[in-house]
């Protein structure tokens, strides 16, 4: 089964639309003109505007110095009229990450980045996900897919993906395997779900799968009134891919799991996976704009 990212977007942005739009403005800090970084940044505001939100880009030049891009940050976002801030990574080499990153409130801290806000979620106490977990979260709830009798795989353990994302499965899974990029992957053929977040094209191949596992338990479950996948019916006998890498491909980009070699499912019997583009990418989007809402005491 492909899992039709779009559409389980869709579902997520529907269900904000009902609630009240939030007054405060949603910030993202944009460093550079890295062409990748403002394209994420252009899907935030389209899919910001649709839902009726004040969102505002603060761009700055690439060689902008440590102090004078937390200042800045900081006047922004501890403003009592920001509602959440993001910064848009990755930064300049020369910038650093964690002392830029946390001078964002835990309360306002849509993407969970921060040393406070993280320390919550690692404690289970943070009031919103990280994106890609809420995203992981939501695609396993499209179907009954049972993780505590699961052996899962993360690849790459980024601050983005594959960090928080082991973080949430421990204690929830039989087994976890936590990997990088330059990992023995023959330990792949054990794992009954695969999550990938390292961007290197094709680095994962259908055959390095699993092809007797069992991880969706019966029919999937209807999310928000609707089955939010398609294009396929789920397979009780492979394994699931949840891709979240992406690298340039040519003028296209393509992610860590290749399925180009997919042209007959049944050959691998995967119980399901996630394409690049139209995957995880547009859930991840509606996941901040979530955790906006959440924030803002505007989503249950």
């Amino acid at each position: 089964m492909i899992i039709n990212g779009k559409k389980i977007a869709e579902e997520i942005i529907a269900e904000l639309k009902q609630k009240p739009v939030p007054k405060r403005f949603f910030a993202v800090f944009l460093v550079g003109n890295d062409s990748t970084s403002a394209s994420f940044v252009r899907q935030k505001e389209k899919t910001a505007k649709a839902l009726g939100i004040d969102f505002r880009i603060y761009s700055y030049p690439k060689e902008i110095t440590n102090d004078k891009l937390r200042k800045e940050i900081s006047r922004v976002a501890l403003s009592k009229r920001c509602g959440g801030a993001l910064v848009q990574l990755p930064l300049s080499s020369h910038l650093n990450r964690h002392y830029i990153l946390n001078v964002i409130p835990r309360e306002k801290d849509v993407d969970v980045l921060g040393e406070r806000a993280l320390g919550a979620f690692y404690a289970g106490r943070n009031l919103v996900l990280p994106p890609a977990v809420g995203t992981t979260q939501k695609i396993l709830s499209t179907f009954n897919f049972q993780l505590s009798t699961s052996r899962v795989a993360v690849v790459g353990l980024g601050l983005l993906v594959g960090k928080p994302i082991s973080v949430w499965l421990m204690g929830r899974v039989k087994e976890l395997y936590l990997l990088d990029s330059s990992s023995d992957l023959s330990i792949l053929k054990e794992a009954d779900l695969v999550i990938s977040g390292v961007g290197k094209a094709g680095l994962i191949k259908p055959s390095m799968l699993k092809k007797n596992a069992s991880p969706v338990r019966g029919r999937p479950s209807v999310f928000s009134g609707r089955v939010a996948v398609a294009e396929g019916r789920p397979s009780s006998n492979g394994a699931g891919i949840i891709d979240f890498g992406y690298d340039e491909h040519g003028e296209s980009i393509a992610g860590d799991f290749d399925a180009s070699e997919l042209t007959n499912l049944s050959t691998y019997k995967l119980a399901f996976y996630t394409p690049t583009p139209g995957g995880t990418g547009p859930i991840l989007v509606a996941q901040l704009m979530e955790n906006f809402y959440t924030l803002n005491g505007l989503s249950s």
